[in-house]
């Protein structure tokens, strides 16, 4: 049955797209446990990742993102194990993503290490129909829906202290979270990663690092983050990065103690949209816990 709907469903149909693939972070290099099961505690420490996210602010029904994870190597073995929860707000649907990360590191040289990882998630959709206005009043197809569907990827993961090299797809499983009259408007592809990222000392107390996140989706464009950031004496980072033909992005994060950090992007939308909104904000903390004397000697980058 074809129906006109308000603007704001207008709105949530525009941007489903976006909405019903793996969520879109600014600052993902800070929590890599999203996109690659394998980075689950690579970090040597138990990390606890905390994120939010506020999309195209000053558009009625635009995304809002939070996203909280934690995970830890296992003692006495080459074992790590993540979980995280991510909850997408998009006009008149909630997501809640919950994901449980396995990974397996073996040591390929004196320097660098190779990680393998499996990740199984739970997702649960729901469709609020109270927020929708049909032209035909009683329209069934517009009632309130809620979804649960499992899913499972896997991811490897070569890094060092200063570089990192990582593919994965983090769903197997094609799956549709909601259909109108038999066309899956709410759907999620396959999606594969390929992030990577190098640390130049410039001097003593300068450090840069260029990094780069390739999203490629079957019968979408390629998506590409092309990010630079400065570390200052360890503790201050300023940086900008590019998502292509999307928005350009500011970065800068601080280093309040050993155990604390935290970061703040900001999105400026290259698209048509950029005349509808005020851009994107992004802010997240990370707290991680060292066991014994064994801490990171040097920040890293991700």
């Amino acid at each position: 049955m074809k129906k006109k709907i308000i603007l704001f469903a207008l709105l949530f149909i525009g941007i489903v797209s976006y909405a019903q693939q793996d969520s879109q972070f600014t600052q993902y290099m800070y929590n890599t446990i999203t996109v690659n099961p394998a980075y689950a505690g690579s970090r040597g420490a138990m990390s606890i990742f905390a994120l939010h996210r506020t999309q195209w602010v000053g558009l009625d029904g635009a995304p809002v993102t939070n996203a909280v994870s934690i995970n830890t190597p296992l003692n006495g073995s080459n074992l790590g194990l993540g979980v995280s929860v991510i909850n997408d707000r998009i006009g008149p649907t909630h997501e809640n993503t919950i994901s449980a990360d396995l990974s397996y590191t073996v040591p390929t040289s004196e320097t660098f290490k190779l990680s393998f990882g499996v990740k199984a998630t739970a997702n649960l959709f729901d469709l609020d129909g109270s927020k929708l206005t049909p032209k035909v009043y009683g329209d069934v197809s517009l009632e309130s829906f809620n979804k649960f569907t499992p899913n499972i990827g896997a991811g490897v993961y070569l890094h060092s202290d200063k570089a990192y090299l990582g593919l994965s797809v983090p769903n197997f499983i094609e799956t549709n979270r909601y259909n109108d009259n038999d066309v899956a408007i709410a759907k999620e592809k396959i999606t594969s990663y390929l992030i990577a990222g190098y640390v130049f000392n410039l001097n003593s107390s300068i450090k840069f690092k260029p990094a780069l996140l390739t999203k490629m989706i079957k019968g979408a464009p390629l998506q590409a983050d092309i990010s630079g950031n400065f570390l200052f004496n360890d503790k201050f980072m300023l940086g900008a990065s590019y998502r292509w033909s999307a928005a350009l992005s500011a970065m800068a994060g601080f280093q309040i103690s050993e155990a604390l950090y935290i970061g703040y992007a900001y999105d400026h939308e290259t698209t048509q949209l950029k005349h509808y909104n005020s851009g994107s904000h992004e802010v997240f903390f990370r707290f991680e816990l060292f066991k014994n004397n064994d801490k990171i000697t040097t920040p890293r980058f991700f």
